[in-house]
């Protein structure tokens, strides 16, 4: 039977306070007009992450994935490097999906992590994730998941969020299957590439997050609280690279 710590040590991804591997994050500014993420194209130095944009680790225990911006294919575009490694970048925003439904990226995956297995806690891994963060209170959610909102709140200093989504690189499943967290019901990964498809090469990605939440949590979503990015590969021991470009929200028709 698993003690506590071990139950929640890997929710504490997501609820983990930051800390701060290289680059280092640029001073806060004041929130834009935009929900976007502050864009890592238009980034003014490469030595420094686009203002917003903050690192989160699992523990203290954890290694960091190392993330840099580089000029790739005449872009500047954030690299992942995980080595045997779990942390990830977020950004804090505001976002009502009924006004901005789809969501909007572009990633580049150059190889799989072979060992890699999203249905198996113990090799839960992916080169390239892009997570998404609701608005919520521990009021709103079932028993079971209060528990586990006061062990992560007790053991890392802030509780879960109230509903996470990660779109995923899988091995094996197809694009637009949903996992759910082995720890947890509140977090829900959804396939959006999908094994050797797409590998080493530029992928557009554009998904209608307010009918993705819909179809995972069978509710209608709060406001989006933060969105970030996220490459490990703590369980199954491997190093994978990935690169993110800009992510963007995008408004229903008219």
């Amino acid at each position: 039977m698993r003690t506590a710590h071990a139950r929640l040590l890997p929710l504490l991804l997501v609820a983990a306070c930051a800390t701060a591997p290289p680059p280092a994050p640029a001073p806060a500014v004041p929130a834009p007009s935009s929900p976007d993420p502050a864009p890592f194209s238009t980034a003014a130095s490469l030595e420094v992450l686009p203002a917003g944009w903050k690192p989160f680790r699992l523990t203290r225990f954890k290694k960091p994935t190392s993330y840099r911006l580089v000029r790739r294919d005449g872009n500047v575009v954030l690299e992942a490097d995980a080595d045997r490694s779990a942390s990830g970048l977020e950004f804090e925003t505001h976002v009502d999906l009924h006004a901005y439904p789809w969501l909007a990226w572009r990633w580049e995956v150059p190889r799989l992590n072979p060992k890699a297995n999203n249905t198996l806690s113990h090799v839960e891994d992916s080169p390239a994730r892009v997570v998404v963060i609701f608005e919520g209170g521990r009021e709103s959610l079932p028993a079971d998941e209060q528990i586990n909102y006061d062990l992560a709140r007790a053991l890392g200093g802030r509780g879960l969020p109230y509903a996470t989504m990660m779109y995923i690189w899988e091995n094996r499943l197809p694009v637009g299957s949903v996992i759910t967290h082995h720890f947890t019901s509140r977090i829900k990964m959804i396939v959006a590439g999908n094994g050797e498809r797409g590998l080493g090469a530029w992928t557009e990605v554009r998904v209608n997050l307010l009918e993705d939440y819909r179809r995972a949590f069978g509710e209608e979503p709060p406001r989006v609280r933060a969105v970030g990015v996220m490459s490990d590969s703590d369980n199954t021991g491997e190093r994978t690279v990935a690169w993110y470009g800009d992510i963007r929200f995008e408004r229903a028709a008219p």
